[in-house]
């Protein structure tokens, strides 16, 4: 935009510039060449007194001296024979004119100018006491005709130059002060989009741009606003559910010492916990996933985590006669992402495979480790689900029809997808080897977050669909 106006600018002055410069330099032309004729007719003049009294040669002579072009020996006086008997006529000085040019400005009485060589003539007719016409010729040089011409056209120029280069330099600082804050508004735009809500933009430049940046800050203000309401809106809804879950608790802890209610007093206490998460997130500025970068001990180990959940899954998998197997979780891989939100994903899995397949039905969940991320596949020997592309779009699997489970919210899914694309990691739906769905969770493990293109879409590293298994994950332990 800067270099765009500069630009403008410039071509603007360089138009005017001309528009006005050459008829300025043609008008000096004119002006130059009127003064050394108007100059020469004045000389010319000085003579018709002298011709009006006197026909004498040395007479005349002396006054073609006198005058400037006279001395200079560029003056001539041209006076016809006296008689017809008498054919040369009195020449005085040295001419340059034709005979033919003398006879038509005698002929027609008044003042001409033709062009010799090096320079112009101008011949003036002048009245004889005889009553012939001589003509006075005044000889102008070519360098008379163009005197001061040449100044006056690099004075000229030089002004154009001086305007173009000054018009430039104050486009210049124009388009300084419009493109900075410009720059600057679409930065804070640009930070604003990837989550600094305290980002905000000093009210300095154009009028315009000067309401732009008032307008975007306000804007800030209440997305923060807005944000912060929805905080609160979550911890008081999520609030509301301590009651019902006291009366759930105080109601377990009747049920004896039985293996179902140990359960069930375990999955109330597990709802307590996840209630009081949901609390202190939404009521904190910041979000519970940090980078391996963040806050010291930010982060979990995701073989630890999915132990201890597949621990938790396995007693009602018993229940229900479903075969289980576990592989891959014998060694500690810390990933950048918060114990209870990695929960919350791996129990939205794990709940999707008792909800929406029979029981009896064998799932197995393996991990794969590699250099820059963890690899967790939950397979099951389900019916699978048709549409992969629209159970992972949010609410997609709660929409009923091919792939869709009515009861469901469908955002189990979605949790899942932004946990591990908060890693930078990605989600992915395809068939498993036991027949049903498999689900391929790509945990990052260096913090970065995953590039998006121009139209703010996430870039994935393949396409969405059925995943490969190596062979490392057809090798299964031992049951759970």
């Amino acid at each position: 935009m800067r270099w765009a106006l500069v630009k403008v600018c410039l071509a603007v002055t360089a138009m005017v510039v001309v528009a006005f410069a050459v008829p300025l330099g043609l008008v000096v032309k004119e002006m130059a060449r009127d003064r050394a004729f108007s100059d020469a007719e004045r000389q010319a003049a000085t003579i018709g007194p002298t011709l009006s009294i006197t026909s004498d040669r040395t007479e005349l002579e002396t006054a073609v001296l006198t005058t400037e072009p006279g001395g200079a020996g560029r003056m001539a006086v041209h006076i016809p024979a006296a008689d017809e008997s008498d054919s040369r006529p009195l020449e005085i000085g040295t001419g340059h004119a034709t005979r033919a040019d003398l006879r038509t400005v005698r002929k027609a009485g008044r003042a001409s100018i033709t062009e010799v060589p090096g320079g112009f003539a101008l011949l003036q007719p002048t009245a004889l006491g005889s009553g012939d016409t001589a003509v006075v010729e005044v000889f102008v040089p070519e360098g008379e005709v163009s005197h001061g011409v040449a100044t006056a056209w690099l004075v000229l120029a030089g002004v154009g130059v001086a305007l173009i280069f000054g018009s430039v330099a104050v486009a210049d600082r124009l388009g300084v002060r419009m493109v900075e804050p410009a720059q600057r508004l679409a930065g804070a735009a640009h930070d604003l989009g990837e989550g600094r809500l305290g980002t905000r933009v000093v009210e300095e430049g154009p009028a315009e741009l000067r309401s732009a940046a008032a307008a975007f800050n306000s804007m800030a203000d209440q997305v923060v606003q807005l944000l912060a309401a929805e905080r609160e809106l979550a911890a008081d809804l999520s609030h509301r559910l301590r009651t019902p879950l006291t009366v759930l608790r105080l109601n377990a802890a009747s049920l004896g010492e039985s293996p179902a209610a140990e359960q069930t007093r375990a999955a109330v206490q597990q709802l307590e916990r996840e209630v009081d998460t949901i609390i202190r997130t939404a009521r904190e500025q910041r979000p519970q996933t940090q980078g391996l970068n963040g806050a010291p001990g930010a982060g979990c180990d995701v073989s630890e985590v999915i132990r201890d959940r597949m621990a938790f899954w396995s007693a009602l998998a018993e229940d229900e006669g479903r075969e289980v197997s576990l592989a891959g979780v014998d060694r500690t891989v810390r990933a950048p992402v918060a114990r209870p939100e990695l929960v919350a994903a791996l129990d939205a899995l794990l709940g999707n495979v008792f909800r929406h397949t029979p029981e009896t039905t064998a799932f197995a969940v393996d991990v794969h480790h590699s250099g820059d991320a963890v690899i967790v596949l939950v397979s099951d020997a389900g019916g699978g689900i048709a549409d992969p592309e629209t159970a992972l779009a949010r609410g997609g699997s709660g929409r009923g029809g091919a792939g869709g489970a009515v009861g469901s919210t469908g955002l189990g899914l979605d949790i899942v997808r932004r946990v591990v694309e908060s890693t930078g990691g990605d989600l992915r739906i395809g068939h498993s080897v036991l027949g049903g769905t498999e689900v391929r969770l790509r945990i990052g493990l260096d913090g970065r977050r995953p590039e998006r293109d121009r139209r703010g879409h996430r870039m994935g590293r393949g396409r969405r669909g059925g995943t490969r298994r190596s062979t490392a994950f057809r090798k299964r332990s031992g049951k759970v």
